[in-house]
């Protein structure tokens, strides 16, 4: 017989539902009620009752007890949610406690969500401010759709900084100390810099106390400076410092911003500006010639030609004429009323000429206005130009850029050479004589970096090929070299001011294939072949008594040897020595007046070049005794070691190498580079 189901308590069922059978059986009498319990005190009554521990709970599921064992759960959308619930109540109206009043504008919203995102609302509602016991607060000096913008900043996170909010919302983000958004207002400023806008720019960065973008719009003004000159912007800046009042209205915006194309007077600042002082006396003006600060100087003097003439003596010694070509000065400065008229300016035109008369002088006659400018961000390319491989000599031209470890093809010479001489005067490349394949030359042409482009030079005196070339305070000079008919011991002088080349005194010893560097205001002429004899000889030109003296020789015999300058030692590398084509490579320390020998190259190389760059020597081309090179190796003196750089397109022997510091490179337009074939 099976044993009979238990039904819940309470619960009968109906006689009209269940099954037939007999009558429940009656329930259990109740157990008696517990005996009466004293009052309790009326503070035992307050406290709440501990909870009395208790079995199982009904349908309770029997767990494991393992130590240490839980789960974490962290939910990555709360924060999120939640913003998002206290930006909708805000809309709603519902549970704000601020009103904020700025002019005619009243934004509602939740003060522990303003404080958590601004300190300047944290110190308004948790300190012992006035502000803290208010529920409506009024601000000043914002602008009530930049806090509006703010407001509903601090519940989603998210902001849009463009030109028709930029101006007011950076005050503002600066006032509430929101420097995420500060940081973006500032990063879309740095996006609209333009000639015709930077200077505002920098000026509103000024202001607000915005330091990385100010740097960045100075430096922006001093690299396109010749393009600036000519805004508006610029002919209305002060001569010095001044203050200037801050915007006011959004149809004041800069040039570029709303699409105005008005100057930018709002963004002036009210702090100091860099004035035209400051700027045409800075040594990091980028300009390809100082022909472009003299026009700009005198483009602001007329703009208010009354109010301003009276600092035309002034702009002038910022202006370094010395710098300026000498038909420029006599064409252009002197014939200038505002100029001439000046008893200052006639003394500065007076050092100008003379410092151009007195070439060999130069040295000592140095200074702040005879220094030439260099742009800030300017880096070295390393030109490699001309030379030769197998029976082709080559005027094509490529250039190594460090700073992306990559070359470059640039334009082409008009004219093919080999064992040519180059160096760099200022800011441009010159390449001077060598070999065509049928003569030897006294061509020079000129490369400009800005215009990617050749342009012919004045010729030398004489004919030279194999020729050492070196450039000394602006100047630059040729010596040695072969004439077509016998090695020379002759030297000559370009100076590029006045377009002339000028005879010095002959070296002692006649060299081809000699290398020329210039070392503590000196020049040096090392090694070479003549006629006879490879030669270990060096010998010195000091520019101030144009006299050549000989120094210690080399610890090898060595022509179209690689030489070059590098912390304050003349560095000899590879050529040949009669015999065979060297990798030894050695240097000259002046104050020890001794040659000592430092670690070979990995390669052996003869008619390549050496140049320094980046505190490294860099072996460019050359042979290595069968063939022509394109594969470049450099050194480092600190480690004393040489290691493989990226090779050049072009094998090439009898090669010139120089280095310019450029600002934007490469070219915005490189030309083919087109293959042709002269026999050597």
């Amino acid at each position: 017989m099976q044993p009979r189901s238990e039904r819940p308590a309470g619960r009968t069922q109906s006689p009209e539902h269940g099954s037939p059978g007999p009558a429940p059986e009656a329930p259990p009498p109740p157990p008696p009620p517990p005996p009466p319990q004293p009052a309790a005190p009326e503070a035992e009554r307050a406290r709440p009752r501990q909870a009395r521990p208790t079995g199982p709970m009904e349908g309770a599921v029997q767990l494991l007890s393992r130590e240490g064992h839980t789960v974490s759960h962290n939910s990555k959308r709360h924060y999120h949610d939640a913003f998002v619930a206290m930006s909708r109540m805000r809309q709603r109206g519902l549970l704000c406690d601020i009103v904020l009043h700025v002019a005619a504008k009243e934004i509602r919203a939740h003060k522990v969500v303003l404080a958590s995102c601004s300190p300047y609302f944290h110190a308004m509602f948790t300190n012992e401010m006035s502000e803290s016991r208010q529920t409506h607060v009024t601000l000043h000096d914002i602008d009530p759709q930049a806090l509006d913008q703010l407001v509903q900043f601090a519940y989603t996170a998210e902001i849009v900084v463009g030109e028709g909010n930029v101006q007011t919302l950076l005050p503002a983000a600066s006032l509430l100390q929101l420097n995420g958004v500060r940081d973006a207002c500032c990063k879309f400023l740095l996006s609209q810099l333009d000639p015709s806008n930077c200077l505002g720019i920098r000026g509103f960065a000024d202001t607000h106390s915005c330091s990385d973008l100010l740097k960045a719009a100075h430096r922006y003004v001093l690299q396109h400076f010749v393009d600036v000159a000519k805004t508006e912007e610029f002919m209305l800046l002060p001569l010095k410092q001044e203050h200037w009042a801050p915007l006011d209205s959004p149809s004041q915006a800069p040039s570029g911003l709303h699409g105005s194309p008005s100057p930018s007077p709002d963004l002036r600042s009210e702090g100091p500006h860099p004035q035209v002082l400051e700027l045409v006396s800075s040594d990091s003006l980028n300009v390809p010639s100082e022909e472009d600060v003299y026009r700009a100087v005198l483009s602001w003097v007329k703009h208010d030609v009354d109010t301003r003439r009276q600092h035309v003596p002034r702009l002038m010694k910022c202006v370094r004429l010395p710098l300026l070509s000498r038909d420029f000065l006599l064409g252009h400065v002197d014939a200038e009323s505002l100029v001439r008229h000046h008893p200052d300016c006639k003394d500065l035109l007076i050092e100008a000429l003379k410092f151009h008369l007195l070439p060999e002088q130069r040295g000592v006659l140095g200074s702040s206005r005879t220094r030439p400018r260099r742009c800030e961000g300017a880096g070295p390319v390393l030109f490699a130009v001309g030379g030769g491989s197998l029976f082709a000599i080559h005027g094509d031209c490529e250039a190594y850029d460090t700073r992306a470890d990559r070359w470059h093809v640039v334009a082409s010479m008009s004219a093919r050479r080999a064992r040519v001489g180059v160096a760099a005067v200022g800011n441009r490349l010159y390449a001077v004589g060598g070999y065509d394949g049928t003569s030897d030359l006294a061509t020079v042409e000129s490369y400009d970096p800005v215009t990617n482009t050749w342009q012919p030079e004045v010729s030398m005196g004489t004919r030279r090929s194999c020729l050492g070339v070196a450039a000394l305070h602006g100047l630059l000079y040729a010596a040695g070299g072969y004439d077509g008919a016998s090695c020379l011991n002759s030297a000559e002088r370009y100076d590029p001011l006045t377009g002339t080349w000028t005879s010095i005194a002959a070296m002692s010893t006649r060299r081809r294939y000699v290398r020329v560097a210039m070392l503590d205001g000196n020049l040096y002429a090392v090694g070479g072949y003549d006629s006879s004899s490879h030669l270990a000889t060096v010998e010195k030109y000091e520019p101030q008594v144009s006299s050549w003296t000989p120094v210690a020789s080399m610890l090898s015999r060595r022509s179209s040897a690689g030489v070059a300058v590098l912390e304050g030692a003349l560095y000899v590398a590879g050529g040949n020595d009669g015999t065979s084509c060297l990798n030894s490579v050695e240097r000259y320390s002046p104050k020890a007046g001794a040659w000592e020998s430092v670690a070979p190259m990995n390669i052996r190389r003869s008619t390549h070049d050496l140049v320094s760059m980046d505190g490294w020597l860099y072996a460019v081309g050359g042979n290595d005794g069968s063939s022509s090179l394109n594969s470049i190796e450099k050194y480092n003196p600190r480690t004393n070691k040489w290691v493989a750089a990226s090779c050049m397109f072009t094998r090439r022997s009898s090669v010139g190498v120089a280095v310019l510091e450029l600002l934007n490179f490469p070219p915005p337009s490189s030309p083919t580079l087109s293959v042709s074939s002269t026999s050597l």
